[in-house]
């Protein structure tokens, strides 16, 4: 297992630079998608220490958010927003795309056949929702195959660290919840709606509705333990062939103040899929799963086309 772990943190942050030379500097680039005028923001977000997980004295806390860790993160990028569904429609509509998908046979996204928006909106700045983690990966490869750059999902404690953004407290903007408001959409204030990125305060790093809106992939199969297992230098998502669960962060529109809290780590759940009638059930999409999104990231050392493939053959299985 240590060998395996170590073979991955050499694949995701192996050395080089990504396509474009606005990055080289590591600072805040804009990536536009191919035959479009869509583009979507890219944040930096330096190595550094924090501490992973909630104090015993937190209120609501759950025993799955400890022990804490200190923990060390190389830097990445990190996307401003949420994928909208504006970008995710980009990938959906290209005829181009070759990637086979061998549960549902075909070489693009299975068709949506019910409105995953629930009319809540979806042109104009939208999250993209009701995608699984699967989707969410395949989205990254796309936008591989077309800008040669490396995106994928960012692990748990990636996301965390660039949650709290240098942050101790119950949320990246303090302790008082009656702030949320200035900073989440969540059952308060959301009308049982996600809304538009990017309309809430960001955090001190620049990344927006970190908390609420949508609930957010990461990289991660998810255990009751996960603080006890991982290394203290950039721990690594392990693959794992198991559909459920996976873990989300950052809690979604209809969660409570308790379940926006920077340290909650929240299950995929296969309800989720129970209306599928797709047989065999699809791996693109989530009928039941109205606040589920996703984000991206990029880390600052690119790895080679070799190891980006062998990437996604350990996350896809192909």
């Amino acid at each position: 297992m240590k060998q395996f772990v170590a073979l991955l943190s050499c694949l995701v942050f192996a050395r080089g630079l990504p396509a474009q030379n606005n990055t080289i500097d590591f600072t805040s680039y804009y990536q536009k998608l191919p035959a479009t005028s869509l583009q979507f923001k890219m944040v930096p977000v330096k190595s550094g220490h924090f501490t992973i997980g909630s104090p015993a004295t937190e209120k609501d806390r759950l025993p799955n958010e400890g022990p804490q860790r200190n923990i060390h993160v190389d830097a990445f990028w990190m996307s401003a927003h949420e994928v909208t569904r504006d970008a995710f429609d980009v990938f959906l509509k290209d005829e181009s795309t070759s990637l086979n998908s061998e549960v549902d046979a075909i070489t693009r996204p299975s068709a949506q056949y019910i409105d995953f928006s629930w009319g809540m909106g979806k042109e104009g700045g939208f999250p993209v929702n009701s995608m699984s983690q699967y989707g969410a990966l395949m989205y990254c490869r796309w936008l591989y195959q077309k800008t040669g750059i490396f995106y994928r999902l960012p692990t748990e404690a990636e996301w965390e660290y660039a949650c709290r953004a240098g942050s101790t407290s119950v949320y990246y903007f303090g302790n008082d919840a009656s702030k949320l408001d200035d900073y989440a959409w969540y059952s308060k204030n959301s009308d049982d709606k996600f809304q538009k990125v990017g309309q809430k305060l960001p955090n001190a790093w620049g990344l927006y509705d970190m908390l609420g809106n949508v609930m957010e992939w990461t990289l991660d199969h998810f255990t009751e333990n996960y603080y006890t297992v991982i290394a203290d230098n950039n721990p690594m998502a392990v693959p794992n062939a198991s559909r459920y669960p996976k873990t989300l962060r950052g809690g979604g529109f209809t969660d409570d103040a308790a379940g926006l809290r920077s340290a909650k780590r929240l299950k995929s759940d296969p309800v989720w899929n129970r209306r599928d009638p797709q047989i065999p059930r699809s791996k693109w999409w989530l009928t039941d799963a109205r606040a589920v999104g996703f984000r991206i990231i990029s880390p600052k050392q690119q790895p080679s086309k070799e190891q980006v493939e062998e990437f996604f053959i350990k996350y896809l299985g192909q």
